[in-house]
């Protein structure tokens, strides 16, 4: 296996992002999608976990899944919310044992029904200090160009993710729609001296009430440029386009910025993730 930071010491890095199925038809969903991307040869590939409070326990199964079945690097989500240490020291255990080298440490969304869920953890940093005091592992953290949802300001975001990657060895971001969000973010890391890699997460648009709802959730902003061309269709399949056109010129324009790496949110679905990469003749090398 390798590790994502000497990746990105390697240069601009390429990466998707998956969701662990629910069902036997979701699995094979996935299957499909992972065999049409694998000629797009991705840097890695990282894997969600419990979002929302769901079930938690598939991410392991689709980790070990693809570190047997593909010759993928993959990166498993890990969220605090819930987890005793003790819980967290036998997952660690478990992907050092499958030869897992990257985790991505996160504080984790709330629970769907609302209910406050029980554990030895409060803050993100302080399962990132588990992670890390393991020794087995290259650890990465969630940045929110366009500020966490519930910091109370930006100045207290910027140094809470400081403090995060003081400890980390890079970032992966939250979806956003325009580029001077990652330059800003980046700037004001370097303020703070920080300069450590964050790679951008780019969520390609293919349903309007999924892109609603995650939008909520991440406190990503729907430009209104962005909102008007959305409005004016209900056709799913031009929803899709849009998506990969506002998706494609965004990559362009990190490219352009110098970002370290792009991370596209697959959505266990190849297609629009291939139209991407072609528009920019990214991946298969």
């Amino acid at each position: 296996m390798v590790r994502i930071p000497t990746l990105l010491e390697g240069g601009r890095t390429l990466s998707f992002e998956f969701f662990p199925p629910k069902t036997s038809g979701g699995h094979m969903t996935l299957g499909r999608t992972v065999a049409e991307l694998e000629a797009l040869h991705p840097d890695f590939v990282s894997i969600t976990y419990g979002a929302g409070g769901s079930d938690r326990h598939r991410t392991g199964d689709v980790v070990e899944w693809m570190r047997v079945e593909t010759p993928w690097v993959p990166m498993p989500h890990l969220t605090c919310r819930g987890h005793s240490r003790a819980d967290v020291a036998v997952l660690l255990d478990t992907y050092q044992q499958l030869g897992i080298e990257n985790i991505l440490a996160l504080g984790g969304d709330p629970p769907a029904d609302g209910r406050d869920e029980a554990g030895d953890y409060r803050y993100a940093i302080e399962l990132l200090e588990d992670v890390v005091a393991a020794g087995s592992f290259a650890a990465g953290v969630a940045a929110h160009p366009e500020v966490h949802p519930r910091s109370p300001d930006r100045a207290t975001d910027r140094r809470h993710l400081a403090d995060k990657l003081s400890i980390a060895d890079f970032a992966l971001t939250q979806f956003f729609f325009e580029a001077e969000h990652w330059r800003r973010l980046v700037d004001e890391l370097s303020g703070l001296g920080v300069d450590k890699p964050v790679v951008p997460g780019i969520m390609p648009i293919s349903n309007k009430a999924q892109l609603k709802r995650m939008a909520d959730m991440s406190g990503a902003a729907l430009p209104g440029w962005l909102a008007d061309r959305l409005d004016a269709t209900d056709d799913p399949a031009e929803v899709q386009r849009i998506g990969i056109d506002v998706a494609t010129q965004l990559c362009a324009d990190l490219i352009d910025a110098g970002t370290p790496g792009l991370h596209l949110y697959a959505l266990n679905r190849p297609d629009s993730v291939v139209a991407i990469c072609a528009n920019l003749d990214l991946g298969g090398n």
